[in-house]
């Protein structure tokens, strides 16, 4: 999939006092020639003291090996973390240098990276830039084309249509979120004359009607029970509908319905591997650790012949495949404190891998089929020791078994896990009396924060590991937001550099290995298309008010079992701490309604719900 060019949604609602866009427009008259650059800088989205901001330069000039773009503010802006870019200030003056992979830049080609930063007061845009000391004078923008530490092996809990990774560190962005507004990113744009560079921008996304259904029965649900959520296919039987429920061609029937005569995507997860969810219990799937051909033929092939119908061909479909099997092979495999017996055998026998290579291949075939493969998150993968073994294990996974990178639209971290997308209090690289961020008992010498950063790092590896450069990320927002009166507005206090993290931290869960219906979690920001560069969507995988699992043994046929991470009451074990599990009480079954959960995420929604 080529994403040569990126293009960004329209500016998102900003405070009064941000005209949010800057444009800067070629004199009338001027010959396109004479312009030696452009550059369309955009506010993504803006709250009380931060803001997210995106920009695409276009080079009209001679072909670059590397650039340098700078601007300076005329307030007190300060850039806080940049992703796409080595983003730089001294006082006002920001630049903006080339990553090792992007210094290319050949005549009339573009390049996109994007920041966070802080503010207090008005957040005017900067209206000047110079691309290596060159005034760019332009036209309209538009997208045109490590260390040591502890490793957090990642629990899950899914079932029906929920699958819920290990715990997580960071904060939450705040500000106002957008709709599947913006242009296409070049190229062909959608339907069935092929793949475009990111399928979510320029299409609405499907409305499962069963979860709306449910969202809006709720007091309040109706605020968001309009917004898309993903389809779990979390056994073969879901495929033709449970218990008179949907299946996958009538979920495919409703979506032609709701796309009308523009695009739409819809959201699948393929949740169905022999030994599934091998680090916990209560996701445990249908598929005994061998059944690897019974996956194959009665699981991925019939998903394949549906999707491979012409009668679907106009759809969008980006599939989202088997969370948590692949990062759990990483750190609950063997050697750590995370190691389960059953990650073992799924490692030894290769069925983990055969399986995602199989989908990958299936489904990547198909032309209007986006494949994006499950990266856990950063507070289990944000280690430097996991994180590359990790890009190593995504890259076999991905050119071995008849797959190809080219079946790989891009990754997703945060499945249905509660880690902040950007943590807006502190960042990895504060010291508090000497001592960093990573040196936090909450951080533990993770390399990231949060979800974005991370993200957006993974996304340059998996480049330089071989993978297609217009690699896209997802970030699951579904229950990451935070909110609520707990909310901290500031940094913690500089007492220790625990004190500094734990006091300015959003996420407020007891230890970052909790993962099961956690206590004070909200709605995060709402599903939007090309958030920031090299981000396709921000999505809610995880429908929420879908139990992560039950809080008490309930026996089912479902194959799920009862994992103490989900008991209130269970003081936990190595793999967080031997920490309370801060999950709620009274939880169903893994994928079952649960309305004291979505009670509480439409409370804490963060940025807050109208």
């Amino acid at each position: 999939m080529s994403r040569t060019k990126l293009s960004f949604l329209a500016a998102l609602a900003v405070l009064a006092g941000a005209s949010g866009t800057a444009l800067l427009t070629t004199p009338a008259g001027a010959a396109v020639t004479s312009v030696p650059c452009s550059v369309d800088y955009k506010v993504q989205s803006q709250w009380d003291t931060g803001f997210t901001a995106a920009v695409t330069l276009t080079n009209n000039a001679a072909a670059k090996s590397s650039w340098s773009l700078k601007w300076s503010y005329t307030g007190n802006q300060k850039v806080t973390q940049g992703w796409s870019a080595k983003v730089s200030q001294s006082g006002t003056a920001v630049t903006a240098a080339n990553e090792s992979y992007n210094g290319s830049l050949a005549t009339g080609a573009s390049v996109s990276f994007g920041f966070n930063g802080t503010y207090s007061g008005t957040n005017t845009v900067p209206t000047a830039f110079t691309l290596d000391g060159v005034t760019c004078n332009v036209d309209n923008g538009g997208g045109t084309g490590g260390s040591t530490g502890g490793s957090t092996g990642g629990g899950s809990t899914g079932g029906d249509t929920g699958g819920s990774t290990g715990g997580s560190t960071g904060g939450s962005t705040g500000g106002s979120t957008g709709g599947d507004t913006g242009g296409s990113t070049g190229g062909d744009n959608g339907g069935s004359g092929g793949k475009v560079d990111n399928p979510y921008v320029g299409a609405k996304a499907y409305v499962n009607p069963e979860w709306s259904a449910k969202a809006a029965a709720e007091p309040g649900g109706s605020r968001v029970s309009n917004q898309p959520t993903a389809v779990w296919l979390d056994r073969i039987a879901a495929i033709n509908g449970v218990s008179g429920g949907m299946g996958l061609r009538a979920h495919l029937d409703e979506a032609l319905k709701q796309k009308g005569s523009g695009d739409l995507v819809v959201q699948l997860v393929i949740y169905d591997l022999p030994g599934r969810d091998c680090a916990a219990l209560a996701s445990n799937g249908e598929l005994g650790p061998t059944e690897i051909d019974k996956y194959k033929s009665q699981y991925i092939d019939p998903i394949a012949s549906i999707l491979s119908d012409p009668k679907y061909a106009s759809l969008r479909i980006a599939t989202v495949i088997e969370p948590d099997s692949l990062p759990n092979l990483i750190t609950n495999a063997g050697g750590t404190n995370s190691t389960t017996d059953a990650c073992v055998t799924m490692k030894s026998n290769g069925n983990y891998e055969k399986g995602v290579s199989y989908a990958l291949d299936k489904l990547g075939a198909i032309p209007n089929v986006y494949n994006y493969i499950d990266a856990g998150h950063h507070g289990w993968l944000g280690w430097d020791s996991n994180l590359a073994p990790a890009v190593q294990e995504f890259a076999r996974v991905a050119t071995t078994n008849g797959a190809s990178v080219n079946d790989v639209a891009g990754f997703i971290v945060n499945t249905a896990n509660y880690s902040p997308t950007t943590e807006p209090n502190f960042k990895v690289t504060d010291s508090v009396n000497g001592q960093t961020v990573r040196q936090s008992k909450w951080v533990d010498w993770n390399q990231y924060v949060d979800e974005q950063s991370f993200a957006v790092a993974l996304r340059d590896k998996l480049v330089g590991a071989g993978f297609n450069s217009g690699l896209g990320m997802l970030i699951d927002t579904s229950r990451n937001g935070w909110g609520g009166s707990a909310r901290p507005t500031k940094p913690g206090p500089l007492t220790s550099v625990d004190d500094y993290v734990n006091g300015g931290r959003v996420d407020r869960r007891i230890h970052a290995g909790n993962w099961c219906n956690q206590s004070g979690a909200g709605l995060g920001q709402r599903p939007t298309a090309a958030p920031a560069a090299g981000i396709d969507a921000y999505v809610w995988v995880k429908p929420p008010g879908e139990s992560d699992g039950s809080s008490s043994a309930v026996s089912n046929d479902e194959g799920k079992g009862f994992d103490r991470m989900c008991d209130p009451t269970y003081g936990g074990n190595a793999r967080n701490g031997n920490s309370p599990t801060g999950a709620l009480p009274g939880a169903p079954l893994a994928g079952h309604w649960f309305s004291a959960q979505f009670q509480q995420l439409l409370q804490n929604a963060y940025p807050p719900l109208p």
